[in-house]
């Protein structure tokens, strides 16, 4: 009886030690912002012109990062590495035109298939821009209403990849205009996207691709819909047993920068501040569909952003005196900091520590094996092959997973993080326009002609100092580290050689 009373103990001791990422199934949630700079959240600035109050709330709960990278300076890259844990570059570089193929091979796991697999219901709402086989419902080969099938399904999609459910309008300025459920559109566009239709835009331009649109579609209403089948899909697992994940990519602050007019002036920062406003408060809205369902302890909320702000922001900084990159400089498209480093929140009860700020390198291509190691999921070696595992970070066992990070956006111009030191391997960063009188009106010095530029980021994150001709011997070493990781196909430490 002594002899059983003590196996019991020990196993009593042995589960309480568990870590909870051993001893949970949790949800997870993901939102993705669109075009979101690190400056654009007043937890990231606090002498920003934009108030976040409700993404304040969650980074006040859970864990802010404060180096935290997506993969790219664009969007179709950044979603496809996060939803892989697989660098972009070592497939491709642009984006998903209009109408544009699948950027999916059939064998490249997903987190959804991995989450799937061990038991989760999978829901993707909002923008996807990573692809569907459009010519599989073409019976024509124009872009009218009339060369497309609409009552056929459209083949893969977020269904083939992994999601049990989609809802969404693909992308907000890509044809078609009209709502999609699962594979098939809602209602059959029946005239060409006619943007005199709509209500005045904002700030910018619509920047919307020609091609069908369903009479009556309206720009302004794709956030608050969207919000609303993110509420409901939150409200419809309550009850459930099977665990869920949400990825919920929302439309915004990417251009057409439309917020409703009930957000008109609820910034300093002017309309493209106002839809910051109008999305922290459509975050709102789901954390709070979160709590009333009574799901939130046991769910994973990550916040972030595919890449930094759009061009606009050059016109913003000299009338609002906002920046949306926060210290950083450049803007989306560049390989310079502003494009890729963006707000990375986490905050999952009862394992994060609230209102932690953790300064460890990170990148949203780390979520793969973070929820894989969470979930006791064993990868392949043909999956996530550069993806680390966060989960020391979250539960505050470790300061550092990362050690170096590979910055791209387009072929040929590469950058690479290691440590404090960042190495530019291109005679520029810049890819946005309009940086020229950006750089006079914050006294930034000519470029100094060198082919490569180094940047100290802790002494200097603005990277105004280009040091490369002091420190000749760590230029070597990082192009040969890029050069490593570049030819070697991964960089994920499970994958390291013995």
């Amino acid at each position: 009886m002594l002899r059983s009373l003590f196996v019991m103990s020990l196993l009593l001791v042995a589960t309480s030690s568990l870590s909870a990422a051993e001893t949970s199934r949790p949800n997870i949630m993901i939102l993705y912002a669109d075009d979101l700079g690190f400056g654009d959240l007043s937890c990231y600035a606090e002498k920003g012109k934009i108030q976040t109050p409700n993404l304040d709330k969650l980074a006040a709960s859970g864990m802010r990062f404060t180096d935290g990278h997506s993969s790219s300076g664009i969007c179709t890259p950044s979603r496809y590495a996060l939803l892989t844990g697989r660098h972009h570059w070592r497939d491709f570089h642009g984006i998903v035109n209009a109408f544009g193929k699948s950027v999916f091979q059939t064998e490249r796991l997903t987190m959804p298939e991995m989450l799937k697999e061990k038991g989760y219901a999978t829901a993707c709402i909002g923008k996807w821009h990573l692809g569907w086989d459009w010519d599989a419902i073409r019976r024509g080969k124009g872009i009218q209403p009339e060369d497309f099938d609409w009552t056929m399904q459209i083949p893969d999609g977020p269904l083939a990849h992994g999601f049990d459910h989609y809802f969404g309008d693909t992308v907000i300025n890509f044809p078609p205009y009209t709502w999609i459920e699962n594979d098939k559109v809602v209602d059959v566009p029946d005239t060409m996207k006619d943007e005199s239709k709509w209500k005045k835009i904002k700030e910018g331009s619509w920047e919307c691709r020609p091609g069908p649109m369903v009479t009556g579609w309206d720009p302004y209403a794709v956030l608050p819909t969207l919000t609303e089948k993110g509420v409901a899909y939150i409200e419809s697992r309550k009850d459930e047993q099977e665990p869920f994940f949400l990825y919920f990519a929302f439309p915004c602050p990417h251009a057409p920068i439309i917020p409703n007019d009930a957000f008109d002036g609820t910034s300093q920062a002017g309309p493209f501040g106002d839809f910051v406003v109008e999305t922290d408060a459509m975050v709102g809205k789901l954390l709070a569909a979160l709590d009333a369902s009574g799901q939130a302890d046991n769910t994973i909320v990550v916040f972030s952003a595919d890449n930094g702000p759009e061009h606009y922001a050059y016109a913003r900084d000299a009338k609002f005196g906002h920046w949306s990159p926060g210290p950083f400089r450049g803007l989306k498209r560049d390989v310079y900091e502003g494009g890729h480093h963006v707000p990375f929140l986490v905050r999952w009860p009862g394992v994060t520590q609230p209102g932690k700020v953790n300064d460890a390198l990170v990148s949203q291509i780390d979520l793969m094996a973070t929820f894989a190691a969470v979930m006791g999921y064993e990868l392949p070696n043909d999956a996530a092959e550069d993806s680390h595992n966060l989960l020391p970070l979250l539960e505050g066992k470790s300061e550092t997973v990362r050690t170096a990070m590979v910055h791209n956006t387009f072929a040929n111009q590469y950058a690479i993080r290691e440590g404090d030191w960042l190495l530019l391997d291109a005679k520029t960063g810049y890819n946005s326009k309009g940086w020229k009188a950006w750089e006079q009106r914050h006294d930034y010095p000519g470029d100094d002609d060198q082919p490569v530029e180094l940047y100290d980021m802790k002494q200097d994150p603005g990277q105004r100092k280009n040091v490369a001709s002091d420190h000749p011997d760590k230029v070597a070493s990082l192009q040969k580290l890029l050069a490593k990781i570049r030819s070697q196909g991964h960089s994920a430490p499970r994958l390291a050689q013995p």
